[in-house]
Formats: C-alpha cells, sequence, structure tokens
C-alpha cells in the first residue's frame, strides 16, 4: 500500500545531508554528551536575540488583548512594516523600492517557494552557482521546475558567467545566486555580477522572454571585511531579492523574511499581483502576525557581527594547523575547505570517529569539500581541534 508519492520517498531518500548529519549529532550527544561532540553541521545561529527583540515582545504581550491583536492584516504584510522594509532594501539597492513592492513571507524559504509557484511552469529550469544551498534542489521541484547547478570557479567559488553563457538555454527561467554565500562563504563581485548579467541579457533577447535573477541575501549583515555586496536592482534587469532576519536578529524559528521586486522591471504590479496571491494559495496565507510585529521594532538591531569574525578567525587558525586548505569565507558562518583525501565522505567518517560533524560537499552540489558551520561557542571550536587534526592524519595513513 502506497502512502506517499514516488516524488517524497526519493526526497527521504536523499534528503538533506545537513539534517541527516545534524540527528547524527544528537544521538552521539545522547551517548557522549553534548560537551564531548563537536557539531559542525546545521546553520542555526546560537546568539540570543538582540535586547530589543525582548522589549518589543514585551510590547506585544500588553497589547495582546486588543481587538485583532494577532489578527488576520494583509496577505503581504502590515503595510507600515512594508514601509520600514522597503526603506532598508532602498538604501541597500541604491534605488527607491516603493513599499507595494515588498512582500513579508514566512522566512526566505517561504519567499523563494512563492515566487517560484509564481513563475515557473512545469520543465522551466533554475540555475544556481554551484556549491549551492540544497534545498533550493527541492523548491524548484515543488513547482514542476529543474534545478541545474553551474560550476563557479574552482577553490575560490567565484562566478563563471562563461559556464553560465553555456548553460542557459529556452528553458532557463530563472537564476539564483545567494551572496554572502551559503556553503562558501564568498561574496560575488560587481564586476562578476555586471558580467552575468551581459550574459543574461543576451539570452533574454534571444529567447524573448526573462529570466528572473533572485538574489537570496539572508547573510547580507554578515559581512567580515566590508566589501561591496552590491545591490542586483541596478544590475538586472528582472531581479528580486530576497532575505530574512533568522541570521542577523537570531529569529530563525520565527519564519519572518522578505520578497522583494526591482522597481525596474516590466508588469511589476502583474507580478506582485501573483506573488500575494501565491502567498495565500500555499497557505502561508501571511508571514506571522508576532514575528512582523517584532521586525517593526527591531529592524534595525542585529547581533554583534564581532562574535562571528572571532569564531571565524579562530576555526581558520585550527584548521591551518591542521593542514586542511580553504578559502577565507568574505561572510555568512561557514568555512568550505578542500577534503584532505578526494572522497569528502571518507574524511566526514574520520571527523565522526573523532565526534566532529561536518556535512559533505556533495551534499551542495560540489564533491570534494566539506562545509563547517561556525555558528557555535569559541570552546566548541577550539576543543574540535584536536579531533580535526587527528583525522586528517587518520586519512593520510591509509592513503
Amino acid at each position: 500500500m502506497q502512502l506517499v508519492t514516488d516524488e517524497i520517498k526519493s526526497y527521504i531518500a536523499n534528503s538533506s545531508w545537513i539534517r541527516r548529519m545534524f540527528e547524527t549529532g544528537l544521538e552521539l550527544k545522547k551517548q557522549y554528551g553534548g560537551d564531548k561532540v563537536y557539531d559542525f553541521s546545521l546553520g542555526n545561529p546560537d546568539l540570543p536575540p538582540p535586547p530589543e527583540v525582548k522589549a518589543q515582545l514585551e510590547i506585544i504581550a500588553r497589547n495582546a488583548d486588543k481587538p485583532f491583536a494577532l489578527g488576520y492584516m494583509p496577505n503581504a504584510g502590515f503595510p507600515e512594516l512594508r514601509a520600514k522594509v522597503a526603506a532598508k532594501i532602498s538604501a541597500e539597492q541604491g534605488c527607491v523600492v516603493p513599499a507595494d513592492n515588498v512582500i513579508l513571507t514566512c522566512g526566505a524559504a517561504g519567499a523563494i517557494n512563492l515566487l517560484f509557484r509564481t513563475i515557473l511552469q512545469r520543465g522551466d529550469v533554475v540555475l544556481a552557482p554551484a556549491p549551492y544551498f540544497v534545498e533550493y534542489d527541492f523548491y524548484a521541484g515543488n513547482f514542476g521546475g529543474k534545478l541545474r547547478p553551474v560550476k563557479t570557479k574552482d577553490f575560490t567559488f567565484e562566478l563563471d558567467p562563461a559556464a553560465f553563457e553555456e548553460a542557459i538555454t529556452p528553458e532557463t527561467r530563472a537564476i539564483i545566486i545567494n551572496s554572502p554565500n551559503n556553503p562558501t562563504g564568498q561574496i560575488y563581485s560587481r564586476g562578476q555580477l555586471e558580467a552575468l548579467a551581459k550574459v543574461v541579457n543576451v539570452a533574454e533577447d534571444r529567447y524573448g522572454h526573462p529570466i528572473f535573477v533572485i538574489a537570496d541575501e539572508p547573510y547580507r549583515f554578515l559581512n567580515f571585511d566590508s566589501v561591496e555586496i552590491p545591490g542586483v536592482f541596478n544590475i538586472f534587469r528582472h531581479a528580486l531579492v530576497i532575505g530574512s532576519y533568522s541570521k542577523s536578529l537570531s529569529l530563525a524559528g520565527a519564519r519572518i523574511g522578505f520578497l522583494a521586486v526591482t522597481p525596474n522591471g516590466e508588469s511589476v504590479k502583474e507580478l506582485v499581483a501573483g506573488l500575494i496571491m501565491a502567498n495565500r494559495i500555499l497557505g502561508f496565507v501571511n508571514a506571522p502576525s508576532v514575528a512582523q510585529q517584532i521586525l517593526s521594532g527591531c529592524i534595525d538591531a542585529q547581533v554583534d557581527l564581532n562574535i562571528y569574525r572571532e569564531r571565524r578567525d579562530l576555526m581558520a587558525k585550527v584548521l591551518t594547523e591542521a593542514g586542511i586548505e580553504f578559502t577565507m569565507p568574505r561572510g555568512a558562518f561557514y568555512f568550505f575547505p578542500k577534503s584532505p583525501v578526494a572522497d569528502e565522505s571518507v574524511f566526514i567518517n574520520a571527523l565522526l570517529a573523532e565526534r566532529v560533524l561536518a556535512v559533505p560537499g556533495r551534499g551542495f552540489g560540489c564533491p570534494g569539500y566539506f562545509r563547517l558551520a561556525f555558528c557555535v561557542d569559541t570552546k566548541v571550536i577550539a576543543n574540535a581541534a584536536p579531533g580535526i587534526k587527528q583525522a586528517v592524519q587518520n586519512c593520510k595513513k591509509v592513503q
């Protein structure tokens, strides 16, 4: 008797390596104790939210007895909050983004799903520079789309416009870029994006339809070296920006994000109307009321970037001393080092033997590498150092 579809069965069989390793970590912690397991598998921010969040929650609680305090609002979110988010996006993008172009969503994941529901038809292709966040594949598949990875430059993970030029076909409907990037921490430069825009413009003219460029930016504030993170609205014809406050406010479980549509494109009102409809019919209805009210009072707050910078620098030291090659992440809170052995699953198992949890690069479409999330206490990073070094040595012994 078949209870679930073949598609969902295949998803379960090929479920996210990230979650798989996270669940392995939970079992190891039961066996050895939490302080003896060094879990770098999941990008789950451990910092408490900034004090403004608690203060805003207290205000929400005091007003909870008022009519409609936690009721429905327009599907796109509270108008006053949309205006606040639009003002922030305008500053980041270097152009005026009207509040009507902003939709509040159930996190960045909800935003991507409602966007794909709106723009994808069965057989459409979404391109993503590899390595990429693994869930993109599932999100495109939810609506009949197909995700195709496009190789980035070896080791640096910079965009390769020539690879995109080769990858774009008449079926290409969208390109999703994630900068700062999960899993590499790379930030794509203006030059890389402008070169990609030339390729996209030629393809749009050739095939006669828009190719949406989606900037997925939940890690925008995690910019350790203060380099430019270019706005996409002044670079691409058909651009959208997606973001969330999971990382900047440590509100991953509150599920609050946004989707913003370029003010420069054609048929913007039609696209926004479609996105709002998708938000409703996918069952999100609206972003959570409490999360929206929290954000309304905390939109200019964020956790301390220096804490993550300190962790990045310590992880770099640990990897260097273990003899592991890596490109220093400019942003986000991940390292994506080169595996000391060709098959990174061998090294992942060697790390597991030392109770160190990492995620294999093949889970991000890039075998031969592995990911470490450094959104953990510095004590965890420091205490993992002997195990990481031992895992490298153990792998070299069997080569």
